[in-house]
């Protein structure tokens, strides 16, 4: 199938990447002199675009065309998942983010380095890159599919290998010559960017509606599409799964992930390190609520043809025998020329804000917390600025390798884009947050049992995949309770030795 982009679709589309090169050429003129400075901006970063870029990085293409697939399909309680972040970010800002200044941290893992010893921020350094491998591999994948599907009508190997090289070449301009500081002023670029494709379709979208607002609120309210709360012990998104699963798993994405939490550190101090935190999770909600509308007027296009014109309700999901999401669905049949660019553009930006920003952060964890403890302490600030840079290039590689297998890894678990994004993420949270709760709260532990904690929660999360124990029991386990089990293991497997530091 050929590419339905108009010469208005190529023109943006090829307008935006001028935009990504200059960008990317004037940011990279910044001046660093260490490894600090490429790493954390030199404590010099303004709170209000370290907030934005937190916000860009935790919305990625995942959410550009996950959100709407889950308004379209169920209702808004997933806006349930930023109430329990905001929880999580209070107590990441009120909790983790002092004690990180107080060791004058690069690294979260630096932490474990002052509680236990080298050795634990090493493993936690480690378990981190496993990680952040495997999530950050989605997240490109699922950018690389929304491109491969817009430029090409299919995900063909062949176009996804393009997709995804497109991703990580603009990741790499950003990211390599000016670190973190050139991450954090793309990350506007990039929020502003997908913020106003989100904002452009929803217009069009609401207009190409043959109905005034009141007929909207009360057919989606008859449909049951308004609930905001799902007080059931069922659903991902029920009032159990938000407060305790999600809970977790927005603590650890906040102030245990090395790619979100490495903007907090590149702040002054302490105060605008919190106060980023949660500006950035009151910026977020109403990006977020824009992508669910989204959601909620295709379910009017698709399935109330009397208030879309349309002839009939939408049923199947499929262009050419491939099964996508509404959103990609909508644009490939019915979004006018000029606006498919728009979108096209918008979904690259969603993933270049999560793609450009790893890169960073696993080469910090990578340089600061394994190689550097493992080389002479005479080695001069150049010698590990270069191996940062190094390590960037390399790290764009592996991602995107991951990025192709997690492609066979989606088809083969045939999860939704969101529960496979947010699935991938427990395997480096889980066994981190329990690690973490018995360094802070406890006096338990040791570098040994960090070490064996961090293998057993991660083991966990494996065995409670749905491709593993669900094959076993003809049992699904919901991600939030993979959090749960898997922190629980991790942590009861710090308290089995007595902290000789504490």
């Amino acid at each position: 199938m050929q590419s339905n982009f108009s010469s208005l679709d190529w023109i943006i589309f090829a307008s935006y990447f001028l935009i990504l090169i200059f960008t990317s050429v004037l940011l990279s003129q910044t001046k660093v002199k260490s490894s600090r400075d490429y790493f954390t901006g030199g404590n010099s970063m303004p709170m209000l675009a370290v907030a934005i870029s937190v916000l860009a990085t935790s919305q990625s293409a995942a959410t550009f065309l996950g959100g709407p697939e889950s308004s379209y399909k169920g209702d808004l309680t997933f806006l349930g998942f930023y109430v329990s972040a905001f929880l999580a970010v209070v107590f990441v800002a009120k909790v983790l983010v002092p004690k990180f200044y107080a060791v004058n941290a690069i690294t979260v893992y630096e932490y474990l380095e002052y509680r236990y010893g080298e050795s634990s921020k090493r493993y936690a350094g480690v378990m981190f890159l496993v990680g952040r491998l495997f999530a950050s591999g989605a997240r490109l994948y699922i950018g690389a599919l929304a491109i491969s599907m817009i430029l090409f009508s299919d995900i063909a190997v062949g176009h996804m290998v393009i997709s995804i090289s497109v991703l990580m070449i603009g990741a790499l301009g950003y990211t390599y010559f000016g670190g973190v500081k050139s991450v954090i002023f793309s990350d506007i670029i990039q929020a502003i960017t997908y913020i106003g494709a989100g904002i452009a379709v929803l217009v069009y979208l609401y207009t190409s509606l043959n109905t005034d607002f009141s007929t909207i609120v009360t057919t989606l309210n008859e449909n049951h599409k308004l609930n905001l709360v799902n007080f059931s012990f069922t659903g991902s998104f029920s009032i159990w799964s938000l407060f305790v699963g999600f809970f977790l798993l927005n603590i650890a994405a906040y102030g245990l992930d090395q790619d979100m939490t490495q903007r907090v550190l590149t702040c002054k101090n302490k105060k605008e390190g919190e106060k980023s935190l949660i500006y950035s999770i009151i910026f977020t909600v109403p990006v977020v609520v824009i992508f669910l509308v989204i959601g909620l007027l295709l379910y009017l296009f698709y399935q109330h043809p009397e208030i879309s014109g349309i002839k009939s309700a939408c049923i199947d999901q499929n262009v050419d025998g491939q099964s996508v999401t509404i959103f990609m669905f909508y644009i490939l049949n019915e979004m006018p020329e000029g606006l498919r660019g728009l979108v096209t553009v918008g979904a690259v930006a969603a993933a270049l804000s999560s793609s450009n920003s790893v890169l960073s952060a696993m080469s910090s964890v990578a340089v600061e917390d394994i190689y550097r403890p493992m080389v002479s302490k005479d080695k001069p600030e150049t010698h590990f600025l270069k191996a940062g840079r190094i390590m960037v290039v390399v790290f764009a590689v592996l991602l995107s390798i991951m990025a192709l297998l997690s492609y066979y890894w989606q088809q083969y678990t045939q999860l939704d884009l969101l529960s496979f994004a947010l699935g991938v993420m427990a395997f480096a949270y889980a066994p981190l947050l329990g690690v973490y709760a018995a360094a802070i709260f406890t006096k338990r532990g040791s570098e040994e049992t960090v070490k064996y904690a961090l293998i057993g929660g991660f083991l966990t999360v494996l065995i409670s995949q749905p491709y593993v124990i669900g094959k076993l029991l003809d049992y699904k386990i919901d991600y939030s309770v993979m959090m749960v089990a898997g922190t629980l293991v991790s942590f009861l497997m710090m308290m089995t030795q007595k902290d000789k530091n504490g």
